[in-house]
């Protein structure tokens, strides 16, 4: 990034005047926002406190938990300022770092998933070795990689996209992406649009293949089992599937918001627009937390705990003022 960008104010144009429409979209993303963090920090504490749940697929959630809390973050918070701000503005490196942010949670949330499809193949299709397979050191290797390699090779990219001379200072959207931070420079780089190719390749497009192939070989060795273990293995599967399809189906719409101009209204514009940053981070714990019996077990376990704790502490309160009574007479 050259020092002359350092200064750099970008304008985003998305928001249009302050009107109704903005503040009811800065209502629901204050709750959405609100939602998504108690949502996620709930898992996230359920992971930790029980020890039934110290398991890999449960590790990929806290962690998918963790990714969504970065992607929401990032962009939401940002969003809300300029829908009742005046002046719709970001500093062109601040809007860097937001091209990483997304970018980050985007690439990791898929190789999250994939993780957790991997597991999910393991466990049915393996089950005997399963423990053997999917031990602490390779689950640890496994993070390591889905949060290391796109870090990395997201990294190089948004570096070889802050190196572009910029000559327009206006963004047509709600928040900054790769492609509109690229399309404010009046040059092309050849090889930074054939590396971001790779990449989507690498991230997506690969991902993509392994968990099909990953469900297509439990769907196979399902149709051989009776039919209790095929309506085990539907239940273990069906929360993952879900969260699958819905991030993938979040992307495609962002991909197109992006890539294509189609003359739709301002609302279904926004709605495009934040929907890849608004509804995966809130739907995945939702999902987790009312499709998956071990975590409704355990929020209920802990709900048990503390109410006994507090019902306890009431109840050694009220003896020791009986005694502190009975003392002072």
């Amino acid at each position: 990034m050259s020092l002359s960008s350092l200064n750099i104010t970008l304008f985003f144009t998305g928001y249009g005047p302050p009107s109704a429409l903005n503040y009811g979209v800065f209502v629901i993303s204050l709750v959405v926002y609100f939602t998504t963090v108690v949502a996620n920090v709930t898992l996230m504490l359920v992971i930790c406190l029980d020890a039934s749940l110290h398991k890999p697929m449960y590790v990929f959630l806290f962690n998918l938990a963790i990714n969504g809390l970065i992607g929401s973050s990032a962009v939401l918070p940002k969003i809300m300022d300029n829908l009742v701000d005046d002046i719709k503005d970001m500093l062109y490196t601040d809007c860097i770092i937001q091209v990483f942010c997304i970018n980050v949670y985007g690439t990791c949330a898929y190789a999250l998933l994939t993780l957790m499809a991997y597991d999910r193949y393991v466990s049915i299709c393996k089950p005997l070795q399963y423990h053997n397979i999917m031990t602490p050191g390779k689950i640890r290797l496994l993070l390591f990689i889905a949060y290391f390699v796109p870090i990395c090779s997201l990294g190089i990219q948004v570096y070889l996209t802050s190196r572009l001379p910029v000559c327009r200072y206006t963004i047509n959207k709600l928040f900054c992406d790769n492609l509109a931070v690229v399309n404010l420079s009046c040059a092309k780089n050849p090889w930074a649009d054939l590396y971001g190719i790779c990449l989507v390749i690498l991230f997506v497009v690969l991902p993509l293949i392994f968990v099909v192939f990953s469900y297509v070989q439990i769907l196979f060795v399902s149709l051989k089992a009776s039919v209790s273990a095929q309506r085990k293995a539907l239940k273990t599967c069906t929360p993952h599937l879900i969260t699958f399809i819905n991030f993938s189906l979040a992307s495609l719409f962002s991909v197109i918001y992006n890539r294509f101009n189609f003359s739709l209204s301002k609302e279904v514009n926004v709605f495009m627009s934040v929907h890849f940053i608004l509804i995966p981070p809130l739907l995945h714990p939702l999902i987790y937390g009312i499709r998956t019996k071990e975590i409704n077990n355990s929020i209920a376990k802990i709900f048990r705990r503390q109410i006994f704790a507090l019902g306890f502490n009431l109840k050694t309160e009220q003896r020791c003022n009986e005694a502190l009574f009975i003392t002072s007479k």
